[in-house]
């Protein structure tokens, strides 16, 4: 495609588009500069020459923002739609991404953590969204069981049809509400891993993700954006942060992994920390 897109755009434009597009299913969502803006219905062919699959171009219009992490689309061409279904991992998932938060560029922590699960466990998602890490997880790896959470009714309902058409009924429940409260309420010391695949909330909720923890303890799975400069490591300052929170709430923890899951923008990453916790009840940090 970039080939296609230097016959439209300046070099630099051309290259910020072929990094800023995602193709979901049988839609590829573009981001648009104010210049390549004009140029969206030659981007929009050119994507579809490239992409056989790809019926429809949309346009993001703002940035992922607001408690179901949704984004502003714009039609730009192709069919008028924005349901669609995207297979990964040898799994299908229904998504409208109009009404519900994913990424595409997340497949590999998908499969990543899949292949870490135990036989048997059980493992709280606690920000599930239509449900791919915990049908990833049900598909590839013999867990027991992985509840499910989301606040976005439209994603429960998706994620409902998803484990429907997965056939992972039984391993992964789908609960709808905030992730704090249905921990707090319901899934208190009973995971041995649990998923945070929202780094917007991570650190805030990261006690809750503790007190889901049985109380030999288990793994976390901690995702969070971070800016670092040429000279800071993005990994490490995720690190000094979460150990500055893990030891504010008396958790006794290790944390053996971490990576760059993705850079997001001009020095901006999303990193991933594999966090091995043990509460503790030394410290009352709720209420």
């Amino acid at each position: 495609m970039s080939k296609t897109l230097t016959e439209i755009l300046s070099p630099q434009d051309s290259a910020c588009v072929c990094n800023s597009y995602d193709v979901v299913g049988d839609i590829a969502i573009v981001r648009l500069t104010e210049k390549s803006r004009k140029h969206s219905e030659k981007i929009a062919e050119a994507i579809i020459a490239v992409h056989k699959n790809v019926k429809t171009v949309l346009a993001q219009a703002s940035a992922v923002r607001g408690e179901f992490r949704l984004r502003s689309l714009e039609y730009v061409a192709g069919e008028r739609k924005t349901r669609t279904v995207h297979r990964e991992s040898g799994c299908l998932f229904s998504v409208d991404v109009d009404k519900c938060y994913f990424s595409p560029r997340l497949f590999y922590e998908r499969i990543r953590i899949a292949r870490l699960a135990e036989e048997g466990e059980t493992v709280v998602n606690m920000f599930a969204g239509v449900g791919c890490f915990s049908i990833v997880m049900a598909k590839h790896a013999e867990v027991e069981k992985t509840y499910s959470i989301d606040i976005n009714p439209d994603a429960v309902q998706q994620m409902r049809e998803n484990i429907r058409v997965n056939r992972a009924y039984r391993r992964v429940v789908p609960m709808l509400g905030d992730a704090r409260e249905v921990v707090e309420k319901r899934l208190r010391r009973v995971a041995d891993r649990v998923l945070m695949p929202l780094p917007a909330k991570a650190l805030e909720y990261l006690p809750y993700a503790l007190l889901a923890l049985r109380e030999e303890g288990g793994w976390v799975h901690y995702y969070d954006f971070e800016h670092a400069a040429k000279d800071e490591d993005a990994v490490d300052k995720v690190r000094v942060k979460v150990s500055e929170k893990l030891l504010d709430i008396c958790a006794s923890f290790e944390i053996p992994f971490g990576r760059v899951v993705r850079a997001t923008g001009p020095n901006w990453y999303q990193i991933v920390l594999d966090i091995k916790a043990k509460p503790s009840n030394a410290c009352t940090w709720l209420g």
